[in-house]
């Protein structure tokens, strides 16, 4: 019975330390921002914020939230997995007065860092 209780205990040991060695799910962008110069009015205009999962399990984005209605944001549905790449589109319609803008867009996932800011700006031009 000893024996019994002493392997048993050694299997879930080991199972903890395999475990803990296995790094979280982590994404590295290639970059996090994105200047879009001279916009017209009422012409939208897109860039995609490509990343890579650098962490050994699947990296999962819940959300992503813009600071206004103007920007809309489209991004990788399936979990990625390790070394794998996956996106978050951002979609800026300009409206309004020529002006110069700054947006951010919050990526909430099962990352280490669970959230991160990606960044848009630009100035917006009268047709």
């Amino acid at each position: 019975m000893k024996k019994i209780l002493l392997l048993f205990t050694l299997l879930v040991g080991a199972t903890f330390i395999a475990n803990a060695q296995s790094a979280p799910a982590e994404f590295k962008f290639e970059k996090e921002s994105h200047n879009f110069g001279k916009v017209t009015l009422g012409t939208p205009v897109s860039v995609d914020f490509v990343y890579t999962n650098t962490g050994d399990v699947p990296l999962q984005i819940n959300k992503v939230e813009s600071s206004c209605g103007c920007t809309v944001s489209e991004y990788t549905k399936t979990p990625v997995k390790k070394g794998e790449k996956g996106f978050v589109r951002v979609t800026f319609n300009p409206a309004g007065a020529a002006l110069p803008f700054s947006k951010i867009v919050t990526v909430a996932s099962n990352a280490k860092t669970s959230t991160k800011v990606l960044y848009i700006k630009g100035e917006t031009v009268a047709k």
